[in-house]
């Protein structure tokens, strides 16, 4: 008697396997898209919450750059010189496209924001979608 298994058992047990395959790949999808907007959207809250913090912690002006590129935090060293603090990489990284970008948000030593800081975001990639609203006070709400 020999032990294994015969090729019809095989192949069998391979074409039940494509088709659970079939069935979970839709729903692989917008797992996926779902996953890159909602990381494309905490990058976004903790940009502006780290340059607020540090503003306010080391009484100091701070510029958020927001591109779709990258999202970069500088600080002020003299009136012609800045130093970049924090650089991560923005929503374009995971193929997150995302409307109300390229921001420069000013941040003043208080932590509040300067000018006209009221902004809102579109993040999309395939089915999923969000929406950041920032207010000129920096409280922040996903929807």
């Amino acid at each position: 008697m020999s032990r294994g298994f015969s090729l019809i058992e095989l192949l069998l047990a391979m074409a039940m396997a494509a088709i659970l395959l079939l069935i979970a790949y839709p729903g692989w999808g917008a797992l996926r898209d779902r996953i890159a907007v909602n990381r494309a959207v905490d990058l976004l809250v903790a940009a502006h919450a780290r340059a607020r913090l540090i503003a306010a912690s080391e009484q100091r002006a701070s510029l958020l750059a927001l591109t779709a590129d990258s999202l970069v935090l500088r600080v002020p060293e003299s009136e012609a010189d800045t130093v970049e603090r924090w650089r991560a990489p923005g929503p374009l990284q995971d193929g997150v496209s995302v409307t109300g970008m390229p921001k420069l948000v000013r941040f003043a030593p208080s932590g509040a924001t300067l000018g006209a800081a009221n902004a809102t975001y579109e993040l999309s990639r395939g089915v999923a979608r969000r929406q950041v609203v920032v207010s000129r006070y920096g409280r922040i709400r996903v929807n």
